[in-house]
Formats: structure tokens, C-alpha cells, sequence
């Protein structure tokens, strides 16, 4: 349970890096960092793809089309939506809407995985979700009243920002799910080689993208300097860093938790990475959180702790009730 629990919070640890590049590169088209950051992934798994050969040729057909269903529904389009929400409504929105995926993936696993993870009791999860959803309240009250009195706030890049973050609200919610499923079918699988098989099925699908958004900003006569923009090496090097460690090294330590834990229970563990986030976006800022975001922090973690202590409780199957 608890070396579950440390996995997710190393998962979480560095998922949060993917909230700051694209506010270190604001002037970056979404799509390009989406590309960009699993161009790099890719290429970081095909070296570790050979040291593990023997293991990834083990895989059917149908465990590769799986890899690249979950590549492009939990990579590249969540990050492009993300990516987007954050460039059009600051850091600190879309990462509390992201911060609702503990409650909504709880919600969704506790309803569909009760055969296989157990039923996690209503009334023992019911107060640690409460407790999680009003530190996401707190912090994200805090962050509204900011946007109401900023003079050079766009209330449609707002919305439009924090409809794009619902979108990958639901694109998380359906990959860690689906992954998850995979996993513990297959519990004899190495999380590593899964977490590289992954990174393989990515990068043709970065390439798919990559090129076409080249092509498409030369046609257009676009003044953006492609392929890697106006600071290529802080372009390069920012991807290189999150392709390593928050696409590679981040998705081992969630397939090593999801392997371990409880689906429903993992899922409240995402929030490290909002916890995570929030930290580096105020880093970035240079200031000091408000004392109502302190609280929503203090909230969140102590949802967390109520949660992992919740121990599921097995459900007959139908027909062979005592």
C-alpha cells in the first residue's frame, strides 16, 4: 500500500512540470509543444526499448493497439488541451480543474471496477473526497476573485481556457482507468516495459503531428520560426527534460501505483500532481500563496491521508453467494 502511495507521490512530483512549460513559452503554439514534448518521450524509449527487447516482444497485437489508444487520448491530446487552457487562462485555473480528477476518477472507478477492485464503502469515501473537493474549492476562490479585479483580464479566453481543461479532465479521466485495467490484467507485465512500450506508440504519433503542423505554418505564411521556435535551445532542452522525467520516468511511478493499488484509490492520488503544480506555479510566480490557498492545500492533503486509510471491501460475484 504505502510503497503504492510513494510511487504515486514521485508520479505526481514530476507530472507537475508539465504545468510550467507552457508558461515559460508563452509565445509557443499548444500544438507544438504537445508534439514537442512526445517527440522527446519517444525518442527517450527507443534506447530503453532495446534493453528491453525481449520483454516488449512478448506483447500481442492487441496490448500495442491498446498502448497507442492510451498514447493518444492520455498524451498527446490531454497535453494539447492543457497546454491551451494554460496559455489562455494562466496556471493556476486549468491546474484546479485538473485538481477535480482525484474526485471524478474516484467516482468513475468505484462505479465500474467493483468486481474486480472491490467496492471502496460510500459512507468511508464520502468524507475524504468532501474534504479534497473544498481544498479545490478554496484554492480555485482564491484564483477567481484574482481574475475578477485583473484590469487586462479576457473573459473568453477564460472560458475557453477552462473548457479546454474539462476536455482534458475527461481525457484523464479515461486513460489512468484504462490503463489501470491493463495493468492488473496482466499483473506478470513489468509497469517499465509498459511505461516504454508507451513512449514507442507516442512517437508516430508525434510525427504524424509534428510534420503536418510544419507544413501547415510554412503554407500559411506563419512568422513562428519552425521547427524548434524563436529560443531553440530552451525549447529543446524544456522537452528533452519533461519527455525524461515526466513523460518516462513520471508514467513508471504511476504504472508502478496503479499495479499496487485500488483504482479508485490511485485515482484520489493525482492529486501530487496538482499539489505539485500549484507549488512551481508560485515558484514562478515569485510570491507567497494566499492563506485561504494554504488552507485548500492543508485540505487536500488531509483528504489524501482520510483517503489511503479507506480499504476496499470485496463484492460477491452473482451466483456464487453463500
Amino acid at each position: 500500500m504505502w510503497t503504492g502511495v510513494a510511487y504515486a507521490l514521485a508520479a505526481g512530483l514530476m507530472w507537475g512540470l508539465v504545468f510550467v512549460a507552457p508558461s515559460l513559452l508563452p509565445d509557443y503554439p499548444p500544438a507544438l509543444l504537445s508534439v514537442g514534448r512526445y517527440l522527446a518521450f519517444g525518442l527517450i524509449a527507443l534506447p530503453l526499448a532495446w534493453l528491453d527487447r525481449a520483454a516488449l516482444g512478448q506483447l500481442r497485437r492487441a496490448d500495442w493497439w491498446e498502448a497507442l489508444k492510451l498514447a493518444l487520448v492520455g498524451n498527446l491530446i490531454y497535453y494539447l488541451c492543457l497546454a491551451s487552457a494554460i496559455q489562455r487562462a494562466g496556471g493556476p485555473l486549468p491546474t484546479m480543474i485538473i485538481g477535480t480528477l482525484p474526485v471524478v476518477i474516484a467516482l468513475c472507478a468505484n462505479l465500474r471496477n467493483v468486481q474486480r477492485d472491490g467496492r471502496l464503502p460510500w459512507a468511508r469515501l464520502a468524507p475524504p473526497l468532501l474534504v479534497i473537493a473544498a481544498g479545490i474549492g478554496c484554492v480555485n476562490q482564491v484564483e477567481l476573485v484574482a481574475l475578477r479585479y485583473d484590469p487586462h483580464a479576457d473573459l473568453g479566453r477564460y472560458v475557453s481556457g477552462a473548457l479546454l481543461a474539462l476536455v482534458a479532465v475527461a481525457c484523464w479521466t479515461w486513460y489512468p482507468l484504462r490503463n489501470a485495467d491493463w495493468l492488473r490484467h496482466h499483473p506478470g507485465r513489468s509497469p517499465r516495459t509498459w511505461t516504454t512500450a508507451q513512449g514507442v506508440a507516442t512517437l508516430p504519433l508525434a510525427l504524424i503531428g509534428f510534420v503536418p503542423l510544419w507544413a501547415g505554418m510554412k503554407l500559411s505564411g506563419s512568422p513562428f520560426a519552425m521547427p524548434f521556435g524563436p529560443r531553440p535551445l530552451v525549447f529543446v532542452g524544456l522537452m528533452a527534460a519533461i519527455g525524461l522525467f515526466a513523460s518516462w520516468l513520471g508514467t513508471l511511478c504511476w504504472n508502478e501505483a496503479s499495479q499496487r493499488l485500488p483504482t479508485a484509490l490511485v485515482g484520489q492520488l493525482i492529486v501530487f500532481e496538482t499539489l505539485s503544480a500549484l507549488a512551481y506555479a508560485f515558484l514562478l510566480r515569485g510570491v507567497w500563496p494566499q492563506p485561504l490557498t494554504l488552507v485548500g492545500i492543508a485540505l487536500l492533503v488531509v483528504g489524501v491521508l482520510q483517503a489511503v486509510r479507506v480499504k476496499p471491501e470485496p463484492v460477491a460475484v452473482a451466483g456464487h453467494e453463500a
